[in-house]
């Protein structure tokens, strides 16, 4: 017996099976490219993701799968109809439309407002600005739909389930009540959003359908196998690598680095807000988390695109993995470059749209493999400045687990964990998204009684990695340096000194 786990990202998608004692059976993976038809758009084509799914799945099927789950990305939805119908691509979170309502919605839903509702503060990143700007833009395409799914629900809809999302997920809309467990009436009316083109919410691992006769015949999976109600990836990123209890926290390692800590329950809205902080239901019942994150993977296959853009054509035909390559040639110690990570907009504490990503400290003696680490080193550096505000709000991290694409490079964990001056511990299987999705389709199915049964099961530590003494100290002296950049430079990338002419001029 065995079950599948389907993890579907920004950029890529992952399939994999696991046996009852967490043994990875087979696992599959696929790139896709986001499209950026005007400046400030970036989007998906849901028709093409699903396709690379049910190829992903074939890959990796097999007769002895009982139970199947997805977990996804956030914010992104799909408009669809009842009948299968994909009418419109998927605006992604860091898409630029929508931006138009924010004003409108903060008289309506301020932070004192919002927070306690929703756990969320209003930003242009969630669902609720994509559907208006939708329903202002593209009336016929918000009519004809029946449903905007995420894609979790999506994809679990298009392979058989009835039309649902999990706590977590219905949580990136700003549409979700926190504490009824339920879409909000309130927030429902004030955006004018239709609840009826909404689907229902459920729990993460609740059974939401099974496996249609169609797609099981084209994939090479039984027909009728159930399919379980998935969760936020970085939920389920954090059941795939044992965090389910307070005090622990996930790394994420993808297209974004996203780091989740677990606590029992909700804290004063005041302490969230002052940082910037969501509060979200944990796919585990009884735990919330939050999301301290900015972009990671990202920034890297921006580098690879950009300065090794014929070796990625040559790893493509050899089938060599060039991210490896890549980081092969950092430097062990820190990078002579300082790196403003504000390439696309930023996540916590303030989610800037209006910046632009700053490389300080080159000189004609500097390598390819510098400008990387200190891309690496500011991704890091950015998250170590919001987690450095945490205790104080009540929020303890005592253990980090590395996951996600990017915790398989030592040297990239071990940077990290220098930086923070902490061990991060990496678990076995390290596409954990995957492995989180399975716990919860085990869990729907009956083969676990508990999450947390279905952790101990399937869930094994690998490696920790302690933080050098020496190399933390040179971080440290760049760490102090690092927060600097964006007060200093905040002016100029913003445009706002240009507004005062001498400022602009350099007059003191």
């Amino acid at each position: 017996m065995s079950l599948l786990g389907i993890d579907v990202g920004t950029s890529g998608c992952k399939a994999a099976v696991y046996a009852e004692d967490g043994e990875l059976l087979a696992a599959a993976y696929a790139e896709y490219d986001i499209r950026h038809p005007q400046p400030g758009y970036a989007e998906l084509d849901a028709l093409e993701v699903w396709g690379i799914v049910q190829r992903l799945i074939t890959q990796v099927a097999n007769s002895s799968v009982r139970a199947l789950c997805v977990s996804s990305m956030g914010e992104a939805v799909v408009p669809v109809t009842i009948g299968l119908q994909v009418l419109a691509p998927s605006l992604l979170n860091f898409d630029r439309r929508g931006e138009e309502f924010l004003a409108e919605l903060s008289e309506k839903l301020p932070p004192r407002r919002l927070y306690p509702l929703n756990g969320n503060t209003l930003g242009n990143q969630y669902s609720l600005t994509k559907l208006l700007w939708i329903q202002r833009h593209q009336p016929a395409i918000y009519e004809q739909a029946d449903l905007f799914l995420h894609w979790s629900g999506f994809i679990a809809f298009m392979l058989g389930a009835e039309p649902a999302v999990d706590y977590s997920l219905a949580n990136r809309t700003l549409l979700f009540d926190l504490d009824r467990g339920d879409w909000s009436p309130e927030l429902l009316a004030l955006s004018g959003i239709d609840g009826a083109k909404l689907p229902r919410v459920v729990p993460s691992g609740t059974i939401v359908g099974t496996l249609s006769a169609g797609v099981a015949r084209a994939v090479g999976l039984p027909a009728g196998i159930p399919i379980a109600a998935g969760a936020h990836d970085q939920n389920a990123n954090a059941l795939g690598c044992g965090v389910v209890e307070e005090g622990q926290a996930v790394y994420g390692m993808g297209t974004y680095t996203c780091i989740t800590p677990v606590y029992r329950r909700r804290i004063d809205p005041a302490l969230m807000l002052a940082r910037g902080l969501n509060t979200e239901h944990h796919a585990v019942p009884g735990r919330y988390v939050s999301f301290i994150y900015n972009q990671g993977g990202a920034l890297l296959k921006w580098y690879r695109d950009t300065f090794a853009a014929l070796e990625k054509q040559q790893a493509a035909a050899t089938e060599r993995d060039l991210y490896a390559e890549l980081i092969r040639e950092i430097p062990a110690q820190p990078s002579p470059l300082l790196v403003l990570p504000h390439f696309i907009p930023t996540g916590p504490p303030d989610f800037i749209s209006n910046s632009a990503g700053v490389l300080l400290g080159l000189k004609l003696e500097t390598t390819r493999g510098e400008i990387l680490k200190g891309i690496l080193e500011g991704s890091v550096y950015y998250l170590k400045e919001c987690v450095d505000t945490l205790p104080s709000a009540g929020i303890q991290i005592r253990d980090f687990r590395a996951v996600g694409g990017g915790s398989k490079s030592d040297a990239w964990v071990q940077l990290s964990a220098d930086i923070f001056g902490v061990p991060f511990v990496r678990p076995r299987v390290t596409e954990a998204g995957t492995l989180g999705a399975a716990i919860l389709a085990g869990l729907g199915a009956g083969v676990f009684q508990s999450v947390e049964q279905g952790v101990a099961q399937l869930v094994r530590l690998e490696r920790t990695f302690e933080p050098d003494p020496a190399r933390a100290a040179g971080y440290a002296a760049n760490y102090e340096r690092y927060k600097l950049l964006w007060p200093l430079l905040k002016g100029f990338l913003t445009g706002e000194e240009a507004a005062d002419p001498k400022t602009a001029a350099g007059t003191r």
